[in-house]
């Protein structure tokens, strides 16, 4: 680079901007490494001329460049001193200005309470010229107008009244508007309280107006021009204020009226007020009907009135039509809620709910074919709410509850005739009747019938609860019946009454049953549930040495099926088929109850001939009975060679599908010969091929319970006996 054009700018810096003799250095060991990075190779030196000689270029054009950005910098600088030293000879002289006008004002701060004083004659002046020039309005309204627009009221000229107070109110509103206008408020005071009558006449106006209001059901039948006359004042007022409120710059006391509304408001309050609605209501006995029927007849009768005579007599915009039914329908929902409140009878909650959701609606009320199309009455909703009705609903089913409860005395009357030394009554064919299940049953129908007048929801709901009730009535039937029928069955003299509960679980429990069915033959299938106590003896050492027990069972069962033959069929077949169903069950779950376990070949062989002696006394009791489950059973314990057990409980498994793992385990403990690793192969079997059970099979396994095998018993760390 060339050395004269490097000093001057460089010798600068050095002693003004520290910084920039760091900035030289940093460029110049970049320099440096940028220089050894091309040259250091020879051959690369040859073309050092040509680098020296662009670089010169370039910081040539680079020194042009910041010569002329410095030059234009100290140009801006040069003028923006001259434009501050022409503002602070401005400044100075401003300065000097207002030292004059401090000096000239502090000597006028005497006369600025005299400017004061003058300040408030010139506001009461403006305020006397405004009250003068409105005193030709003051007077021009002579004080008898007063009293000749209450003359005029409490002598019922409405009209009249009303166009004397409206030019009184016009006068008045005209000179307080002046007021407001030239922001006089505190002469308003004045002015009000010099047209302080007109207060009272608006009170006295308004008092007739809502009396007449109040009656216009009436007047409207026998004189409407007063409610005519009524309705217009009401008109001219809405107007009125509906101009006042277009122009809201200034509104006059007591403005807006809204006399509308309060026209609204008033025929509600008549409505909800009306002697019907606030008489205290007699919920017992016939005195709710006839309120009701009170209701209906007065209210069709109004909304009559009101549609045939007060919509000639009001704006078609009041939509008298709607509103009214609407009125109506409020007052009379609220009438209905508050009877609810009260603790209504059976009879009571039923009238209030078919009045409710039937004759409301009905042409004889709400759609009487003289409110037809205006009023229409779906338009306005539930006249009380689903959620109450459905309160309501289920009140009515708690008290007829109590009704069908309350019949508990007609059937203990009923246990009494059984116990007489007569037969009971019998049909022309000889079989056994018995009027109390008619009267129930006719008991349950009616309610359920007089339900379905109201809805849908409350006959199902008395339903449900006429189920309810039947099954406690048959469940109270099922002790005096058993001790009527067999009051002293063979072999249970003294047993405890535990085993007719006991029994009544176990049917309970019985699977694939029509619920019809099992209603109808309950209570004499739990009697032959007393066959249990006999069961109880069996399997026992008792019983294979040749005890009677099953002798006992056969009489017990012959004796059921005599009475049976007392039934009408099918009801007697349904029994027959249930006691052999019963038997069998019973027999099977005896058998399993492991309280028995054989002793050896000789005590199975003895077994076997015990269950086959049973079977078939038991088949000959019952005439196409199979007993092919004991059968089933007699042959797995008869068989002599355990090791084919696999195969025997697969084809009992294959037949009786709903036959457990604990069912099998028993029946394999009272044979007494099955080794655990038998046991275990034999289980192991039955769960690799379960089974399901076919269409239509009938279930008997399934409710015979196993009690759980006894725990060894140990002590310490001894073996287990």
């Amino acid at each position: 680079m060339d050395s004269t054009a490097k000093t001057p700018p460089v010798a600068a810096p050095r002693t003004e901007w520290p910084e920039a003799e760091k900035a030289e250095k940093l460029a110049r060991g970049a320099a440096l490494k940028w220089a050894s990075g091309v040259f250091y190779r020879p051959e690369k030196l040859e073309a050092l001329g040509q680098y020296r000689s662009r670089e010169t270029k370039r910081n040539n054009s680079i020194q042009a460049r910041l010569k002329s950005t410095v030059q234009s910098y100290l140009e801006g600088v040069s003028a923006g001193l001259e434009q501050l030293r022409a503002a602070a000879e401005e400044v100075q002289s401003v300065r000097r200005e207002l030292g004059a006008a401090r000096w000239a004002l502090g000597g006028s701060a005497e006369r600025r309470q005299d400017l004061q004083r003058m300040r408030a004659l010139m506001a009461e002046h403006v305020q006397l010229a405004s009250v003068v020039k409105v005193l030709p309005q003051l007077f021009s309204a002579p004080v008898p107008v007063f009293s000749r627009t209450l003359e005029l009221l409490h002598e019922q000229h409405l009209l009249e009244a009303h166009a004397e107070l409206m030019m009184l109110e016009q006068l008045r509103d005209d000179v307080l508007f002046q007021l407001h206008l030239r922001g006089l408020s505190s002469a308003q005071a004045t002015v009000l309280s010099y047209f302080r009558g007109l207060q009272e006449l608006n009170e006295s106006l308004a008092k007739q107006l809502w009396g007449i209001v109040g009656r216009s059901l009436q007047l409207v039948r026998e004189d409407p021009v007063l409610f005519v006359s009524a309705v217009r004042i009401i008109e001219r007022e809405e107007k009125i204020d509906d101009a006042l409120l277009l122009d809201a710059t200034f509104l006059p006391p007591g403005r807006p009226k809204g006399w509308r509304q309060k026209f609204y408001h008033v025929l509600q309050e008549t409505i909800t007020g009306s002697r019907l609605l606030t008489a205290r209501v007699d919920t017992t006995g016939p005195g709710l009907s006839r309120h009701l029927a009170a209701l209906q007849r007065e209210v069709v009768a109004e909304l009559l009135v009101v549609k045939d005579l007060m919509v000639q007599c009001v704006p078609a915009h009041y939509n008298i039509l709607s509103i009214c039914p609407a009125m109506y329908h409020q007052a009379l929902s609220s009438h209905l809620q508050d009877i609810l409140q009260e603790d209504l009878d059976k009879q009571g909650l039923f009238l209030l709910l078919e009045w409710v959701l039937h004759v409301y609606q009905s042409p004889e009320m709400m759609g009487h074919p003289g409110l037809l199309p205006e009023v229409d009455v779906s338009a306005l909703g539930p006249l009380i709410s689903p959620d109450l009705v459905d309160q309501t609903e289920r009140k009515y089913v708690v008290k007829v509850k109590v009704s069908v409860q309350s019949n508990r005395r007609t059937l203990e009357v009923e246990f009494k005739e059984w116990f007489r030394e007569e037969e009971p009554e019998t049909d022309h064919q000889g079989f056994f009747q018995s009027a109390l299940p008619v009267i129930v049953m006719q008991m349950l129908s009616e309610n359920i019938r007089v339900a379905s007048l109201i809805t849908a929801s409350l006959q199902q709901k008395v339903y449900g609860m006429a189920l309810e009730e039947l099954e406690a009535f048959l469940g109270r039937s099922v002790q005096p019946l058993v001790s009527w029928a067999f009051p002293d069955p063979p072999g249970l003299e003294g047993q405890p009454a535990a085993f007719a509960k006991q029994s009544r679980w176990a049917v309970r429990k019985q699977q694939g049953r029509n619920s019809g069915e099992d209603r109808i033959i309950r209570p004499l299938t739990l009697c032959l549930c007393l066959l249990q106590p006999l069961c109880v003896q069996l399997p026992s050492r008792k019983w294979l040495s040749g005890s009677q027990l099953v002798s006992s069972m056969c009489e017990v069962i012959d004796k059921y099926a005599k009475d049976f033959s007392r039934i009408r069929k099918p009801i007697s077949m349904l029994l027959l088929t249930e006691s052999e169903r019963l038997v069998t069950s019973q027999y099977v779950r005896a058998l399993m109850q492991r309280r028995m376990v054989c002793r050896g070949q000789e005590e199975r062989g003895q077994l076997c001939r015990r269950l086959l002696q049973d079977a078939t006394q038991l088949r000959e009791l019952f005439q196409g009975l199979s007993l092919e489950a004991v059968f089933a059973l007699r042959e797995l314990i008869c068989l002599k060679d355990p090791a084919l057990l696999s195969l025997e409980v697969l084809g009992f498994i294959t037949k009786y599908p709903d036959v457990s793992d604990e069912h099998v385990s028993s029946l394999l403990d009272l044979r007494g010969d099955v080794s655990k690793e038998l046991r275990h192969m034999v289980l192991e079997m039955m769960a690799q091929h379960p089974q399901a059970p076919p269409e239509g099979y009938q279930s008997i396994f399934s409710t015979i319970l196993v009690p759980a095998p006894e725990l060894p018993f140990c002590l310490r760390k001894g073996k287990c006996a």
